[in-house]
């Protein structure tokens, strides 16, 4: 009996053996999948988070000032509807994150400053709301484990 004699099955075990124009786009889609699901989590956060904070003001300071603050919390929550498609489009066609979406804030911390029945700092901390999300969803998963 001798080696030669042996026939040698080729098998694919990494990717680079795959016979070329098949892709594997499995792990693609579910981090897709994984990602529209954050986008949803956070999305559903924020909204939570804003109509609480919203009737807190409103019990505590005045009507006036809750709707500042619900103002900027809907500029947030349009932030963060474009930074998700700006993140969505990343790995495509683009690659870099635009920088027009920071408008957003500008346009209407400058009409408050304008107009006096607006006020800045509720508009400012109403668009910072989107941000609170995100601290919340990163202690979440640093501190609850998936189950």
């Amino acid at each position: 009996m001798s080696l030669s004699d042996e026939s040698i099955a080729p098998n694919q075990t990494t990717q680079q053996d795959a016979q070329p124009g098949f892709k594997d786009t499995e792990p693609e889609q579910t981090s897709m999948q994984e990602f529209y699901q954050l986008y949803q989590k956070l999305l559903v956060i924020t909204l939570v988070l804003t109509g609480i904070i919203f009737i807190s003001v409103w019990i505590f300071h005045s009507l006036n000032i809750a709707l500042n603050y619900f103002i900027g919390a809907c500029t947030g929550v349009v932030y963060l509807k474009m930074l998700a498609k700006d993140v969505e489009r990343l790995g495509g066609e683009k690659q870099s994150l635009s920088k027009n979406r920071f408008a957003l804030i500008i346009i209407p911390i400058i009409l408050a400053s304008q107009w006096h029945q607006l006020h800045i700092l509720p508009i400012f901390l109403g668009f910072l709301t989107y941000k609170v999300t995100l601290l919340i969803y990163m202690v979440q998963t640093a501190f609850i484990p998936e189950t």
